[in-house]
């Protein structure tokens, strides 16, 4: 019966602390569903993009030849991973690492090619740099779940008193005296809560989302560092 008729009745009677109350809640709550159908929509597009990063990268021979097809791939965390390690490397026409390091600072092995440990570190800060990136907008939703409530409960306190005052005013403490105040102060923590669960839930979901990212981008790290090092090795067994 409240969400019908009632409701509108009683947000229609509610006094002017609560009115704001309910304002700063809805702009959280607008702002929260925001950001939670934008990570939606990120997500899903990104482990698309680095589905299909992977498996272009893992049709070549060469671990750095797919460096060519990285304007394919914009949407991917895997991809911009692995255009930092091909950023340490001149490339050839042919996908092989040329002579001469294409960043400074980053150390040099024989014949100027990066070293392993100078390949690992420019892999963790990438992979740093995109963790940060996916985790964009993420704080909004710890920060709504976390202070709705308390906002809800402070205009609930508002009207709590503003209920008792009227009653000192009015000399009796009825039922119909009392009900009123009560049922507006406590739209106000039912209105927190509802803006803060979905935003709780969500923060939570997402972080799990952040963390699997994380644990594949280790991985292709991982995977991509052992498959230069062997490069390397046929090299060296190559030369005469």
């Amino acid at each position: 019966m409240l969400f019908h008729s009632g409701l509108l009745d009683l947000l229609s009677s509610l006094g002017l602390v609560s009115k704001i109350v309910l304002l700063i809640l809805l702009i959280f709550s607008i702002g929260s569903w925001t950001v939670i159908l934008y990570k939606w929509r990120f997500f899903r597009r990104q482990e698309a993009a680095d589905l299909r990063f992977l498996k272009t990268y893992r049709r070549n021979e060469s671990p750095l030849a797919a460096s060519r097809d990285l304007h394919l791939h914009r949407d991917s965390s895997a991809a911009a991973v692995f255009a930092e390690v091909a950023r340490c490397y001149q490339l050839g026409g042919n996908g092989n690492p040329g002579s001469r390091l294409a960043i400074e600072g980053v150390g040099e092995g024989e014949a100027g090619l990066p070293t392993q440990r100078a390949v690992e570190r420019v892999l963790a800060h990438a992979i740093q740099e995109q963790i940060t990136r996916t985790e964009t907008d993420l704080p909004f939703l710890a920060t709504t779940g976390n202070i709705t409530p308390f906002i809800g409960l402070l205009g609930t306190v508002l009207g709590i008193i503003d209920a008792f005052r009227e009653i000192g005013v009015q000399g009796t403490a009825s039922i119909a005296a009392v009900a009123p105040g009560v049922a507006e102060a406590l739209v106000a923590t039912a209105a927190g809560l509802f803006t803060a669960i979905p935003a709780v839930i969500a923060y939570n979901y997402f972080l799990t989302r952040v963390r699997r990212m994380a644990f594949q981008m280790d991985r292709f790290a991982i995977e991509l560092t052992n498959a230069l090092e062997m490069r390397g090795l046929q090299e060296d067994a190559s030369r005469p």
